[in-house]
């Protein structure tokens, strides 16, 4: 794993986050992975056993995830339109955003804001 004071840091306010925060199979946790080129995200039940459960999962490395722009914005906004749909058709409406010690802007912010125009309520 590697020790890059950024990657460090942001680790650490995932786990101070996560200690607040957890889903359950009423308002699962809307969890965000963000790489350098790609986005990740899952809708998880954390009361399952022994791990957690993952209801619903979108990324950008989808092969069916076609995008207008080529920007990453363009493709996180894609992914939370793709997770809004795909969580309302499994019959969630409400999460917790858990956006995993990113800062909540650029593509993490896009990905949220398409989620909610989706339908998803957090």
């Amino acid at each position: 794993m590697s020790t890059h004071p950024r990657r460090v840091a942001r680790i650490r306010r995932h786990r101070r986050v996560r200690r607040r925060i957890s889903g359950s199979a009423q308002v699962p946790r809307l969890a965000v992975y963000r790489s350098l080129k790609h986005i990740y995200v899952q809708v998880i039940d954390d009361e399952a056993e022994p791990t957690g459960r993952t209801l619903v999962a979108a990324s950008s490395v989808e092969p069916g995830l076609e995008v207008q722009g080529k920007t990453r914005t363009d493709v996180a906004k894609a992914v939370g339109k793709l997770i809004g749909e795909r969580a309302t058709a499994a019959g969630i409406e409400t999460v917790v955003f858990d956006r995993g010690g990113f800062p909540y802007h650029g593509r993490v912010k896009a990905l949220a804001e398409a989620a909610r125009e989706a339908g998803l309520k957090f």
